[in-house]
Formats: C-alpha cells, sequence, structure tokens
C-alpha cells in the first residue's frame, strides 16, 4: 500500500519551474546570497519549501542554478562584446556601454548579480563568494587575453600592460554595478564609461579616439 509521503512524492508539480527560477533569480539579485532565506524564497517563487527542495535542492543547489539562469538572460555581455568585436578597446567599450544600460532598466533589480550576491558573506558560504569571484576573473582573463592578442597584432603598443588593463576594466565594470544599486542613473554610468576609456592606450593603427 502506497503512503501518504509516496503519493506526495508522485505528485505533478503544480507550479511552473521556469517562473518560480525566475523569481528566485530576482529574489538572490536583490538582497545577496546570505540574506536571502528559505522563507523569502518560497513568498517569491510562490511555493512550499517541500516543492523548492524537491525541484531545486538545497539553497546552495538553487543559487548555482539561478547564477547560470542570470548569466542567460541578464549576464554575460561583457563577455560577448569582448569576443565579437574585433579589438580589445571595442569590446570592451560595447561591453561597458551596455553595462550603463543593463544595470539601470527598469523593472529588475540594479547591478548585477555576480558581482553584487556575495557581499558582506561570512565564512560559512565562502565557497559561494569564491565561486562568484572566480567568474568574475574569468571576464578580467578574457579581456587580458583580447589585450595580448591585440599587442601581437600590434594593435597596442608592446610596453601595453594587459594584466593590468584588464584587472582595471574589471574595477570600473564592478564600480558601476555598485553604482546603479546606489542610485546611479543610466547616463551618470555611461559618463564613468567614457572616463574609463580615455586610459586605454593609443592604439599604434588607428588615430586616438
Amino acid at each position: 500500500m502506497a503512503t501518504k509521503e509516496s503519493k506526495q512524492r508522485g505528485r505533478p508539480r503544480s507550479f511552473d519551474r521556469e517562473t518560480a527560477l525566475e523569481q528566485a533569480v530576482r529574489s538572490f539579485w536583490e538582497r545577496g546570497y546570505e540574506a536571502t532565506s528559505i522563507s523569502d524564497l518560497t513568498r517569491a517563487m510562490g511555493i512550499g519549501a517541500p516543492s523548492l527542495y524537491a525541484a531545486f535542492g538545497d539553497k546552495r543547489a538553487l543559487f548555482d542554478e539561478v547564477v547560470a539562469e542570470y548569466g542567460r538572460h541578464y549576464g554575460g555581455f561583457l563577455s560577448r562584446a569582448v569576443a565579437e568585436e574585433p579589438t580589445a578597446r571595442r569590446g570592451v567599450e560595447r561591453g561597458l556601454r551596455e553595462a550603463a544600460v543593463e544595470y539601470t532598466l527598469p523593472g529588475r533589480p540594479r547591478g548585477c548579480l555576480v558581482i553584487s550576491a556575495a557581499l558582506n558573506i561570512s565564512p560559512a558560504s565562502s565557497e559561494v563568494a569564491a565561486s562568484l569571484r572566480e567568474k568574475r576573473l574569468s571576464n578580467v582573463r578574457e579581456i587580458a587575453d583580447a589585450i595580448r592578442a591585440d599587442i601581437a597584432s600590434g594593435e597596442l603598443p608592446p610596453g601595453t600592460d594587459a594584466g593590468a588593463l584588464a584587472a582595471f576594466v574589471g574595477a570600473v565594470i564592478q564600480g558601476m554595478s555598485q553604482g546603479a544599486r546606489d542610485g546611479a542613473e543610466r547616463t551618470e554610468l555611461e559618463s564613468i564609461a567614457e572616463l574609463a576609456l580615455r586610459a586605454w592606450p593609443e592604439s599604434t593603427r588607428e588615430p586616438a579616439r
């Protein structure tokens, strides 16, 4: 005879998983990892805790899925820009301009989840912080690789410090994200992007912009 518990496990889900996941993205994006409780998540997702655990696993597993979902739908624009544009400068310029737009769009949390979700995190959540830090550093490495390719091709001067320049871009992006969370508007972030681009080494092939 089937037990009540086994019958419950066998029931189909009564909620839309993708919709619930989108609400989880917004919750973590707004509050950060540690400040978002299971109660916050179940309330936002419109499901009970048993359904959350059955569909997504524990809070950490859900957060990992949230970060991947965020990357597919909201983040990733800087990496795409650097990969798609013909030079590192063009890629960074496009990425910074897109950041000014993306970080301030109405109807969604401000800034970048990957940058802000692990701020003020405790040692108990150090693995989460390390995972997000690695994602940010991966972006910096991609920029540095593009800069090195431009140095090798003669686009940039041979003395250009690719690592330092890429880290500078990463710092600007993080500052723009925090600025958006503090209330900066798109035009303010665009001004920051313009100033940051003035620090870019002059191309050896094109007139300075």
